[in-house]
């Protein structure tokens, strides 16, 4: 085999291994008889996985960096939801793509812990956002995206505990303990940069309403977004758009952020229009490391270092 016939085969044997890089990782398969939790996102997957430990097998159905709103799940996907020992959803809709997927879950007897019901939802308040006919953003609507607010996410891990003891016998109190204090001690330490920042400049436009429980735990106004909706599924208008560049002047906004499902595009000729930055924001995924509390604190770094 000459040089040339040699550097073609192991530009052929490089090319399929970036091919395989690129497909998605199968999940870790769980060990000779350990439990499986399967949750519905990353960012509730490091939560748990926190609590748990080695003691269940972890692992996420929507593969981490992937929208969260419109993510459908394959037959294999369906496959490991169906043999889960417990499915860890969201729930309030956020899971749209997910939901048939769930309920045939559900059919086949899998149990559920739904994240949601163990927290104080947060609801749609007057004059936030723009007004639009989307229904998830009427007065009163429920917001779905509390892993924003670390007190919430040490709601679910607490009730979780609890129910895992219930459904299991298995005993996680000195570990849930353990990671209510380091969330308590997350919220403290967002609080006092967040209270260095003057009032008047926490004003928040996002790419669509991800922010509001991190805004109701921290003291920030929810000036609108570029989707005015709980979800990336809905789409922007010519007369939203123009009624969010009156509420950024009218706020003098000087940030608008954006995030995983925004339209790019859009959103340049927005911030130009408006004359203001554009800075992207992580809000719907895990940074490399996978850690719940490091996704937090670059969550609420950029958002100060922008505003400031």
């Amino acid at each position: 085999m000459d040089w040339k016939t040699s550097a073609g085969v192991l530009a052929v044997i490089g090319l399929g291994v970036v091919l395989m890089g690129c497909q998605r990782r199968p999940p870790v398969p769980a060990q000779a008889g350990q439990r499986t939790i399967v949750t519905t996102y990353s960012i509730l997957g490091a939560a748990v996985k926190d609590l748990v430990g080695d003691t269940f097998t972890v692992t996420s159905a929507i593969p981490n960096g992937l929208d969260v709103h419109e993510w459908e799940p394959s037959a294999k996907d369906i496959e490991a939801l169906t043999r889960a020992d417990l499915i860890v959803e969201n729930g309030l809709g956020l899971e749209g793509g997910m939901g048939k997927a769930l309920d045939q879950a559900r059919k086949a007897g899998v149990k559920f812990f739904t994240a949601s019901e163990h927290i104080t939802v947060r609801h749609v308040g007057a004059g936030e956002g723009i007004p639009s006919d989307d229904p998830d953003q009427a007065v009163g609507a429920e917001d779905p995206h509390l892993w924003t607010d670390p007190l919430a996410v040490k709601a679910v891990v607490d009730a979780l505990a609890l129910d895992l003891k219930r459904q299991f016998g298995v005993d996680l109190s000195a570990r849930a303990a353990d990671l209510d204090n380091r969330l308590t001690t997350l919220d403290a330490e967002i609080r006092a940069k967040v209270d260095a920042l003057p009032a008047s400049r926490r004003k928040l436009v996002t790419g669509h309403e991800s922010l509001g429980y991190f805004a109701q735990r921290y003291g920030f106004k929810l000036v609108g977004a570029v989707i005015p909706s709980m979800t990336t599924e809905a789409e922007s208008s010519a007369a939203s758009l123009d009624a969010l560049k009156k509420l950024i002047k009218q706020n003098q906004v000087s940030v608008v952020f954006t995030e995983l499902g925004t339209p790019p595009r859009t959103v340049e000729a927005l911030a130009r229009e408006s004359k203001v930055r554009a800075v992207s924001l992580t809000t719907h995924n895990l940074p490399a490391d996978g850690d719940y509390f490091t996704f937090e604190r670059t969550l609420a770094d950029t958002i100060l270092d922008a505003l400031k």
